[in-house]
């Protein structure tokens, strides 16, 4: 019974420091069936969103949602903690509960008092070892929890600090394209003038993005149950849009930023498929036609009124359809898992924005300088006419 007793406590740590390692410190995806922040994740977030879900007021079911990420987080050290306090009483106990205890006759809930007092650093010393291997054991204990709670010192800011990034690039498309994004909006947006290379720039940052993305979430899946500020937006959107954009460029706009399209859909596809893998979710394919063609048709026609460059031919929608396929699936899939929705292609019901406040004052200003100008010229017209006139009269 002791040897069971033993064996179920070292397999219990080297569960917990295994899976803290994979976690925190392991650069990669962790792999494994059975890992134990796996199981932690598959077990809490369907019960939440079930009763999350319940909600009929979309803002609280929306905070009911971004409450779970940093909840999860703080959980999931308690479950490590306690498994690990565990893990060492059960050894101490496989030793026979090698302690002078005064107030109750040493046995497994001694040995969970001290298992708890040591990992935490607390040192009380009303329950003592009195045997050699309780007491190595007992200093092993104390520097795991020492060393524990240094590298979760440091988990935070990693953790955050990411978040930060991601949520910077999610906020400056905001003024891109819309809240929520949408690849009309993105598209209209840039139809003046010169916008070829403003477009190109921000294709050219959400590839960065994109690779930092896969990263970092990669790295830390925690990231992907921490939400946005603002309930309009979600990195899956936000990264959604980018590829609804990169694959109209493609498919039929002309115009030079199409090569630098390419690039970022490829980057922005590995991340939403690489990240969707991480949940070992398929991809869904029976979810509804996000842009059927009446809705390709308005889209077509929107994009014509904004003055954008479109390739209009036979295929053109297929071709669009074509590489839909290669990223909508990933995403209806996502999208459903962490109840964060897609955007739409065309805004049904724009919101404003800051963005459409400042356009039309522009609007105003450059009404008002054109007609300033034109008055300029009226007025200096005028001069130059009495000028010579008076010039004609001198002689």
């Amino acid at each position: 019974m002791r040897i069971v007793t033993l064996a179920a406590g070292v397999i219990c740590l080297f569960a917990v420091l295994l899976d803290a390692f994979q976690t925190i410190i392991l650069p990669r995806r962790a792999s494994g069936r059975f890992r134990l922040t796996g199981i932690f994740y598959a077990a809490t977030w369907r019960p939440w969103v079930f009763f999350a879900k319940r909600l009929r007021d979309p803002r609280r079911r929306e905070s009911a949602f971004s409450y779970y990420g940093p909840l999860s987080l703080i959980f999931l050290l308690v479950v490590w903690a306690g498994a690990m306090v565990v893990g060492f009483a059960l050894i101490f106990y496989a030793l026979g509960s090698p302690f002078n205890d005064s107030t109750q006759t040493p046995g497994l809930r001694s040995d969970l008092y001290v298992s708890g007092t040591t990992i935490f650093t607390l040192g009380l010393g009303d329950v003592t070892p009195h045997s050699a291997w309780a007491r190595e054991l007992i200093i092993l204990e104390a520097g795991t929890g020492l060393g524990f709670l240094a590298v979760v010192m440091g988990y935070f800011p990693v953790l955050y600090g990411a978040f930060s990034r991601r949520e910077v690039s999610i906020s400056l498309l905001d003024a891109r394209a819309g809240s929520p994004p949408t690849a009309a909006e993105l598209m209209s947006r840039h139809s003046y003038e010169g916008a070829e290379h403003a477009l190109t720039l921000l294709l050219e940052e959400w590839e960065r993005l994109s690779a930092e993305l896969l990263e970092s979430h990669i790295s830390y899946p925690l990231l992907c149950y921490f939400r946005s500020q603002h309930n309009n937006q979600s990195w899956i959107s936000a990264l959604t849009a980018v590829l609804d954009t990169s694959a109209l460029l493609i498919a039929g706009v002309q115009g030079h930023e199409a090569r630098q399209a390419q690039l970022t859909f490829a980057m922005a596809r590995h991340a939403m498929v690489d990240l969707s893998q991480i949940f070992s979710l398929e991809p869904m394919h029976k979810a509804p036609d996000r842009l059927p063609p009446e809705r390709y048709e308005q889209l077509y026609a929107l994009l014509c009124k904004s003055g954008v460059k479109v390739c209009r031919d036979g295929h053109s929608f297929q071709r669009l359809r074509d590489m839909r396929a290669l990223y909508e699936g990933y995403a209806e899939a996502l999208a459903d898992y962490l109840r964060m929705p897609l955007p739409p292609w065309i805004a049904d019901q724009p919101h404003k924005d800051n963005w459409l406040a400042v356009a039309r004052l522009r609007v105003q200003a450059e009404a008002a300088d054109s007609l300033s100008e034109k008055q300029k010229a009226a007025g200096g017209s005028q001069a130059t006419i009495s000028t010579l006139v008076d010039d004609h009269h001198e002689f």
